[in-house]
């Protein structure tokens, strides 16, 4: 067993990572700036006060980090978002050489985040990809054709560098070309080349894959059922799928391509007209919804720890899931009803627009205990949930 550092508590990936490795007998600590946060208040883990913001000082973070590290002997850092990946692999000098990081380099990791770049690489694996106009600044939307929109405006990465500090730009949907401009005048510089993507409408449906020496040790599936916002966004309420044949495919040629070391997630639409797999993006980290993974029957944090540490891994099932398990992260699927309950259909950008009021609320209560897991509440580790939820009421921050 070993010793493992997890980053970013107040995340719920985090949450799911140090919850499988306690009850896999490994001594967890967690990294967290706040005093109280979902991974570093679950049980038998060890809270580890940070003093340094990621997105404000990447080199004090990863120093901070090195120090932690040492201090603990600590044998595996794993870290949890976007910033922090890229913190400890860019900064990797100011960590130990002894532990372990198990991730791709920093120009494989990069190069599959950058969604300019992805596109030639998910086209030639075989994925569909969206009808797409790289926008080189803002002022290149006049260019673009009415029958574009619906659209998608899309950053190059989600996280860039402004003002010596990091920052995170998200995805925005935008109706017309107006919209088009609002949401382009906002981004800083760094965010460009934005591409502009037709809306694909369709099931979101992810790949997951732990790849490690040159081979798939594990593998998963789901399809999102509920997300926040409703037209797209968070997964709030998903569903293991068996892997569908030519999205395994794609996958395994795409991070062959890349020379993919570590878990990867590929998210897609399949497209409601074609039935074809459509790219959105690789995130080469642990993913949101990682806890209906672990209670399928996929454990990813702690294969990945097994190979960090020069274990054998087990021969990889091409399954060896649980199909149809159910997971919903609870307080996000409130505020996805919140919105149907107050929002219009049309306002929300839904396909299905005949999906009524009351249909939302009985779907959001037909929650079935033997089918259906709570990603957050669990009965022997109830201090998490009880922490979000004072979290979502204001009463904690």
């Amino acid at each position: 067993m070993g010793r493992i550092l997890i980053t970013d508590g107040t995340e719920r990936a985090a949450l799911a990572v140090a919850r499988t490795l306690v009850a896999g007998g490994h001594e967890v600590h967690v990294a967290a700036a706040r005093r109280f946060s979902l991974a570093g208040v679950s049980r038998g883990v060890h809270h580890c006060p940070l003093t340094t913001d990621p997105y404000a000082d990447s080199v004090a973070y990863a120093a901070e980090l090195g120090e932690m590290i040492v201090a603990r002997g600590i044998e595996v850092l794993l870290p949890i978002t976007d910033v922090s990946v890229e913190a400890a692999l860019e900064h990797r000098h100011l960590l130990p050489r002894e532990v372990a990081l198990p991730l791709p380099d920093l120009a494989t990791y990069r190069r599959a985040s950058d969604k300019l770049q992805l596109l030639d690489l998910a086209r030639a694996a075989g994925f569909g990809v969206p009808e797409t106009v790289v926008l080189d600044s803002a002022a290149d939307s006049g260019a673009c054709a009415d029958d574009l929109f619906p659209a998608v405006v899309k950053p190059h990465r989600s996280v860039v560098t402004v003002d010596g500090g990091r920052c995170a730009v998200g995805v925005t949907f935008v109706r017309d070309a107006v919209e088009c401009r609002r949401a382009l005048a906002r981004l800083p510089p760094a965010a460009f080349p934005v591409l502009l993507q037709r809306r694909v409408s369709g099931a979101g449906e992810g790949l997951f894959v732990l790849r490690w020496g040159g081979r798939t040790v594990a593998l998963f599936a789901h399809r999102r059922l509920r997300e926040k916002p409703p037209a797209g966004g968070v997964s709030v309420y998903r569903e293991s799928i068996p892997p569908d044949a030519h999205l395994l495919r794609a996958g395994e040629r795409l991070l062959e391509a890349l020379d993919w070391n570590g878990l990867a997630m590929i998210e897609c639409k399949r497209d409601g007209t074609t039935g074809r797999h459509t790219i959105m993006e690789v995130n080469g980290r642990f993913w949101g919804s990682l806890q209906l993974a672990i209670d399928a029957g996929v454990d990813f944090p702690a294969l990945l720890v097994r190979c960090a540490l020069g274990q054998d891994p087990p021969s990889p099932n091409r399954v060896g899931y649980r199909v149809g398990v159910r997971s919903r992260w609870f307080w996000g699927d409130v505020d996805h009803l919140y919105l149907r309950l107050t929002r219009s259909a049309a306002d929300l950008e839904l396909a299905d627009r005949d999906v009524s009021r009351l249909r939302a609320v009985l779907r959001f209560l037909a929650f079935r205990p033997g089918r259906d897991r709570c990603e957050v509440w669990r009965w022997r580790d109830p201090a998490p949930f009880l922490l979000e939820t004072l979290q979502w009421f204001g009463v904690a921050r």
